[in-house]
């Protein structure tokens, strides 16, 4: 089975191609391309990263977490080890996407199969200090359902002929003065 970036997943919602951008310009310097918003996100995850070196055992930090059974990889932000909180932090929520949950129930899957008990699901909301509480996936069958949808989409995708037909995404996307793959015949 093809591992899956945990990080991935959100952007795999939001436009497939993105993914393929991201990885791109991986090498060059963040600043020839991301936006104010992805910096100061990027910045927010370099300081929680930084906190894993605190010493403090009751909060684990930027923990690498692994998934045989879902195929997955990547990094925790935050796990309260003493009330079993997985928390994923965001620069700024105004909405809670499909992708943040998903993201959550990748951690929470890649940290249970670790042999942790997590027993609750947040994100948090750094630049309005809002703490959002999440269900567990078995809480919530159709988004689990989803979830794993959206992980045998990711596995399945093939770039060729795609076109992103929302021009919404791209008029927010970072990529857009570079993509190739806008429907601009489904605008009108």
């Amino acid at each position: 089975m093809e591992t899956i970036l945990i990080s991935n997943i959100n952007d795999f919602i939001f436009c497939p191609v993105s993914i393929y951008f991201h990885n791109l310009y991986y090498d060059l310097d963040k600043s020839t391309y991301q936006s104010t918003m992805q910096t100061q996100g990027t910045a927010v995850h370099q300081s929680i990263d930084k906190q894993q070196d605190s010493g403090d055992k009751r909060i684990l930090y930027a923990l690498d977490v692994y998934s045989e059974q879902y195929g997955l990889e990547g990094k925790i932000d935050s796990f309260k080890v003493e009330t079993g909180e997985l928390i994923e932090r965001k620069k700024k929520i105004v909405t809670i996407y499909d992708g943040y949950i998903f993201q959550l129930f990748a951690e929470y899957y890649c940290m249970r199969e670790m042999g942790y008990q997590v027993n609750k699901l947040a994100l948090y909301s750094y630049d309005d200090n809002k703490k959002y509480p999440c269900d567990l996936p078995d809480q919530q069958p159709q988004m689990k359902a989803k979830f794993i949808n959206t992980l045998n989409n990711m596995r399945d995708f093939v770039m060729d002929g795609f076109k992103q037909s929302n021009i919404a995404k791209c008029s927010r996307c970072i990529y857009e003065p570079a993509c190739s793959f806008i429907d601009y015949d489904e605008q009108k």
